[in-house]
């Protein structure tokens, strides 16, 4: 199923995605590559770490949740790519054995002056299994309209 061409998406509209649990594992090899810091890699340094345990790289939080994103289809054979992100916190450790999800926002969208695409920013809130948000950020995504700029 294709996804949604800029003039698609309202302000105000809300996607869903499904949920990935994360594993030590894969906590773990990401960090080794991207983040490897103590509490990202060694459980027994972290047992003893900031955060009494192993926990994701925000990072990793943050590729997961754009992946979570993708995979819901709405960009789909109309992203051009990004211009940027705003506000990205991280608000809560995600550990091995949680659940993430993620709630998206449309909350502004911006024709481009070429008129074959604009700018849609969406609000994005991951989630762990209890519902609490675990990293919040604004992105910018270029999406391709259905006009073509002549």
């Amino acid at each position: 199923m294709p996804g949604r061409h800029f003039e698609d998406f309202r302000i105000g509209d809300v996607i869903e995605s499904e949920g990935a649990t994360l594993t030590d594992s894969q906590i773990m090899d990401f960090a080794l590559r991207f983040d490897p810091q103590p509490f990202h890699i060694d459980a027994v340094a972290a047992a003893d770490g900031p955060f009494q345990g192993l926990i994701a790289s925000g990072f990793h939080t943050l590729s997961l949740t754009f992946r979570l994103v993708r995979d819901t289809g709405i960009i789909t054979g109309t992203s051009l790519g990004g211009s940027g992100m705003d506000e990205l916190r991280w608000l809560r450790p995600v550990r091995p054995g949680d659940t993430i999800r993620v709630r998206v926002e449309v909350v502004e969208t911006i024709p481009s002056r070429r008129g074959d695409r604009g700018t849609v920013r969406l609000a994005y809130t991951t989630l762990n299994q209890r519902g609490e948000p675990v990293m919040t950020c604004i992105m910018n995504h270029i999406v391709a309209g259905r006009t073509v700029a002549v």
